[in-house]
């Protein structure tokens, strides 16, 4: 999680919304992703998703079954469903999204059977202050900006 937070400042640096993802594989790194939306001015790309393009390539395949997600901030609706879609084993998060959520806080997109993978989840809150608090800083800024 500590990678995720640090590409989660590194989102911060070039205005992007602060949100870093590891993709581990047997207890090494194999893949990283922090928000690139504002960045490379393209929606789609949230930390996981960056993260999950970036595992698959490298491992040559569409399915990470035997890997996990880190991610500093609970996944989206649109992201948490490219997880069940890459089959990840487990999620892990720091801070949830009142808003944005997509599994425990908002859309709960593994609350249906339609799903057809459903990976772990895994809420680690020792980490939920310090992404939380980078959030605010970087929306604090954006509203002094205007």
């Amino acid at each position: 999680m500590n990678q995720a937070i640090i590409l989660a400042q590194r989102a911060f640096a070039h205005d992007d919304v602060p949100i870093g993802a590891v993709v581990v594989r047997n207890g090494k790194i194999i893949a990283r992703g922090e928000n690139m939306v504002q960045k490379k001015q393209n929606p789609t790309l949230h930390a996981e998703i960056v993260a999950i393009n970036r595992a698959v390539k490298k491992l040559g395949t569409k399915f990470l079954d035997d890997c996990d997600i880190y991610v500093s901030l609970e996944p989206c609706a649109m992201c948490a469903t490219a997880i069940s879609f890459a089959r990840i084993k487990n999620i892990y998060f720091a801070a949830t999204d009142v808003k944005g959520g997509g599994i425990t806080s908002n859309a709960r997109v593994f609350e249906t059977d339609k799903h057809l993978w459903h990976p772990n989840i895994v809420q680690m809150p020792e980490y939920a202050i310090e992404s939380a608090t980078l959030l605010r800083d970087f929306f604090k800024k954006c509203r002094k900006g205007k």
